[in-house]
């Protein structure tokens, strides 16, 4: 089922012990369009680092009460390498964090999380474990923030649509499965989704989404897709 990722901003993480603090943040895969971590706000308990959670320690998600219990102790998110708030996250980064749990690295396989199509929980994925040899500067900084490109502009073939305001992700497989876009004037200022699989490239420098898709052929499906316009922030 897709859900709208604002569900998640500001939401309560509950470790097995204890609040740690809420959700901040999601990165996504750049390259498969799937979110791989939560960003965690710590407050005054970690300063000045990032937690990282990936899905699979998602251990119940109550929407009613805005909040996630994850399968960790605060000990073992405490004792955890740390992540430096103020620069991407690399591959190395990665590795020793993966590590350190004991978890399956979900670039090792054919999988869209390694060995699995669907995030498995870091019991089962102990027993998997295998070292990820030598390291390529190509896998750094494919983890993106959804903040950061949120209000890019989006662009099909033969124009501007409109600009990004929100993604829609699958709550099982935690890949992105559509684009909420708020339309320009040719569509009344709508939101409208768009599906990911229709990304054809994104550009960090101009800030913009392009699409492979013309603005006629997004037109004949929007009467299909469009969703209530979100308050802006």
């Amino acid at each position: 089922m897709l859900q709208k990722i604002d569900e998640l901003f500001g939401a309560k993480i509950a470790a097995a012990d204890g609040e740690i603090g809420r959700v901040k943040d999601l990165y996504f895969d750049d390259q498969s369009h799937v979110i791989r971590y939560l960003v965690v706000d710590t407050g005054t308990w970690l300063s000045d680092r990032q937690v990282l959670l990936p899905p699979h320690v998602i251990d119940r998600w109550d929407r009613d009460q805005k909040s996630l219990a994850i399968r960790l102790t605060r000990k073992q998110i405490e004792d955890s390498p740390p992540i430096d708030a103020h620069r991407p996250v690399s591959r190395q980064s990665e590795q020793a964090f993966h590590r350190h749990y004991g978890w399956q690295a979900y670039w090792d396989g054919g999988g869209m999380w390694g060995i699995a199509g669907f995030p498995v929980v870091g019991t089962a994925l102990r027993k998997n474990a295998r070292p990820h040899h030598g390291h390529n500067q190509r896998d750094d900084l494919h983890l993106r923030s959804t903040h950061a490109v949120t209000r890019y502009g989006v662009y099909s073939s033969d124009g501007a649509v409109g600009i990004l305001r929100s993604f829609m992700v699958d709550d099982k497989s935690w890949t992105i499965g559509e684009l909420v876009v708020k339309t320009g004037h040719w569509y009344s200022g709508r939101e409208i989704l768009i599906r990911a699989e229709k990304i054809e490239r994104i550009s960090y420098d101009e800030s913009r989404i392009y699409l492979d898709l013309t603005s006629a052929e997004i037109e004949q499906t929007a009467n299909f897709s469009v969703v209530p316009i979100a308050p802006e922030l």
